[in-house]
């Protein structure tokens, strides 16, 4: 199908971008990589009146290491952010995840603020943001502003972002020595969308696990924290009998979907199984 006429407008800097929301309010869409948005075009699901490209602000670009933290410009893609020796080394857990997300072309033009941004409910992005602790990075009229991970999910493809703001970076802590994470995710073959998908992290302190972060994506229309998995596995040393009671508890709060790839009783299932791979994962490289 063809899409719906629209006006076209490909601003430079992200204060024109902020102009060009102000100016056409809800009329107006922004389109970054497109593997989200241009096939909702071209079914006539999203019918914007003006299409704001902002794949070409250098100001969204770019990955860069400060100190304990990784700064990935909103316009990154997926194949720089898996391909970067600085998140590989910095966070193996986020590098994985976009590894795994679509094929080639899709990784070559998707970009990490526009997966965000869109809060698709299938998309990977959202539980390792989650388990991970990141914060995203906006701007609009008022000014900069940043929004926590645990902040950014309101409800299916609904997020935190203002719509006369625009995603300038996200950034993650760089893990380092007793902290591990990792992403496990049962993909749909076609689309490798995640049917159910867990990013797990943890830190341990003398052999005892102090902190642990799980995120779930795919599940339900949102991606969701798990806190009472999180905390059966926090005050242990981490054993298979606590990574299996962690995993037992997972799933809580979830309002689950079920659609032609898996039911919702299958899901709730799943999400056991992936977060005990994740959490088993994560686990090992923080020994490692």
């Amino acid at each position: 199908m063809i899409p719906a006429p629209f006006q076209y407008f490909a601003p430079r800097t992200v204060n024109e971008a902020i102009g060009l929301l102000q100016q056409h309010g809800d009329d107006a869409k922004l389109l970054a990589g497109g593997h989200s948005l241009l096939p909702a075009l071209k079914l006539r699901l999203a019918q914007p009146a003006v299409l704001i490209d902002i794949s070409r602000v250098s100001e969204l670009k770019g990955i860069t290491s400060n100190g304990d933290r990784l700064v990935i410009g909103a316009g990154a893609t997926y194949h720089e952010i898996a391909t970067s020796e600085a998140v590989r080394s910095g966070c193996l857990a986020l590098a994985e995840c976009v590894g795994q997300i679509g094929d080639i072309q899709v990784r070559n033009r998707g970009t990490i603020g526009g997966s965000l941004a869109h809060a698709d409910p299938a998309a990977d992005l959202p539980a390792v943001v989650l388990a991970l602790g990141a914060t995203i990075n906006v701007m609009g009229p008022n000014g900069a502003r940043s929004i926590a991970a645990d902040d950014m999910f309101v409800a299916m493809m609904t997020t935190a972002i203002s719509p006369d703001e625009v995603m300038t970076s996200v950034t993650f802590p760089i893990l380092g020595r007793g902290e591990g994470a990792a992403y496990a995710k049962l993909r749909q073959p076609a689309s490798r969308y995640a049917i159910v998908g867990v990013a797990a992290y943890v830190k341990l302190d003398g052999g005892t696990v102090a902190a642990c972060r799980i995120g779930v994506t795919g599940a339900g229309a949102v991606a969701v924290r798990q806190p009472a998995a999180e905390a059966a596995l926090v005050g242990t040393s981490g054993d298979d009998a606590a990574v299996a009671a962690a995993a037992n508890a997972a799933g809580d709060g979830i309002d689950y979907l079920g659609d032609i790839h898996a039911s919702a009783e299958y899901r709730q299932a799943m999400v056991k199984v992936y977060t005990r791979r994740a959490l088993t994962e994560a686990l090992r490289r923080a020994r490692a």
